[in-house]
């Protein structure tokens, strides 16, 4: 049976091709007695959520209401909540009812907002390397998409001077995402107003994926509600997956100008519901009572990153210090490059060879082709471990 052009033209996503090289290699270690599989390739911690959280989600799970079908209206104490956090995080006073909007996930934002947005044809620009729903947003909304690359000569920088009048005068989008992945890199407040300002004064959308604003750890993460004139054409998609460990219970939010956030809320009334309230109740909870929680992993992932990035560096494997939490960003060494191993093949190798699975950063764009990305996701003694095999399939082969 034929498929659709729009699914076509997304194909099979990096993490699907990972997660069939994942399973077969399992099911080869359950064959051979191989190395079991360190999974590496995916941003989801082996931390828990607060307690807390958990205690609320488990105390309203038998409620009737918990299980019934919820609208956006039963969602105003979460968008309350929502508001207050803003309002304490950022000192930016947030309408709940006009600016709020509860999402399955933060992809559901950036996914979403170009179908309800966007006719067939107009321009979005993403960054490359860029998180694949960026593009993927873009594609199924028939959009024409335009890159701008980030560049580790510049940081990873977005060159917005490189853009001429007649590329910013097309754009009806522009998507951003700093706390960036998968390059690790915090990213400048001054980033983001340059782009609010292009937009207020182009007359295009700035959308803003910041599911890391607490994880930086050197430096303060940027926001969009900081930027002027966020409200005129601006929307910022936070989620609960990283920063409270509840990437499984899929909850997030957009904050946003009032016609942007209307126009997500009317697409979203068609496709989908929206989560439990059991599972908003716990969100609240993050929010309220484990305001500070991610402050305390912080220091989790900061000694992560630092034995990770030694032990490679004894390997011989020189990489830039990430300044987030969570990723590593890892160019193919040139002994590999060398011998004919583009990023896909190289994570390929890895994995059948050691059992460690990293992502190949071309799923993250061109630009992110000849890169990796390591996702520090298992204890310290694990990620030595994990280190000391790609050592002994480093030293064989190159």
């Amino acid at each position: 049976m034929k498929t659709s052009r729009r699914l076509s033209k997304l194909g099979k996503g990096v993490f699907a091709r990972n997660d069939q090289r994942k399973n077969f290699y399992r099911i080869s270690v359950a064959n051979e007695g191989g190395a079991p599989l360190i999974d590496l390739s995916l941003g989801s911690t082996d931390l828990l959520p607060p307690k807390v959280v958990v205690d609320e989600i488990s105390r309203n799970l038998e409620k009737p209401e918990s299980s019934s079908y919820c609208l956006h209206a039963a969602t105003s104490p979460f968008r309350e909540a929502v508001s207050a956090w803003a309002l304490q995080r950022f000192a930016v006073d947030v309408d709940p009812e006009k600016e709020v909007l509860l999402l399955l996930g933060a992809q559901d934002g950036t996914s979403h907002l170009p179908l309800a947005t966007m006719n067939p044809g107009d321009v979005g620009l993403i960054m490359d390397p860029s998180y694949p729903s960026h593009r993927g947003g873009l594609l199924l909304a028939d959009a024409t998409i335009q890159s701008l690359n980030l560049k580790p000569e510049s940081n990873w920088k977005p060159d917005f001077g490189s853009l001429t009048p007649s590329n910013l005068q097309r754009l009806r989008m522009m998507v951003l995402g700093f706390p960036h992945n998968p390059t690790a890199c915090v990213g400048k407040q001054s980033w983001l107003d340059k782009a609010m300002a292009l937009g207020i004064r182009e007359g295009f959308i700035v959308a803003h994926d910041n599911p890391y604003v607490d994880l930086a750890l050197e430096g303060e993460a940027p926001s969009l509600l900081r930027s002027d004139g966020w409200r005129h054409s601006g929307i910022e998609f936070f989620s609960f997956s990283k920063a409270w460990c509840m990437g499984g219970f899929r909850v997030a939010f957009a904050i946003g100008s009032e016609h942007l956030i209307t126009a997500l809320r009317d697409l979203k009334s068609i496709v989908d519901f929206n989560h439990s309230l059991a599972i908003q109740r716990g969100a609240i909870v993050a929010l309220t009572q484990a305001y500070d929680f991610p402050k305390e992993i912080l220091q989790v992932y900061r000694e992560r990153r630092d034995r990770t990035i030694l032990e490679l560096e004894k390997l011989g494997w020189g990489l830039t210090l990430p300044s987030m939490a969570l990723y590593l960003w890892l160019p193919v060494p040139s002994w590999a490059k060398e011998v004919g191993l583009s990023d896909e093949k190289f994570a390929a190798q890895l994995l059948k060879k050691t059992g460690v699975a990293l992502t190949p950063g071309s799923g993250f764009g061109e630009a992110g082709e000849g890169w990796l990305r390591l996702a520090l996701v298992r204890p310290v003694d694990e990620l030595v471990g994990a280190v000391d095999r790609i050592k002994s399939w480093w030293c064989c082969e190159s």
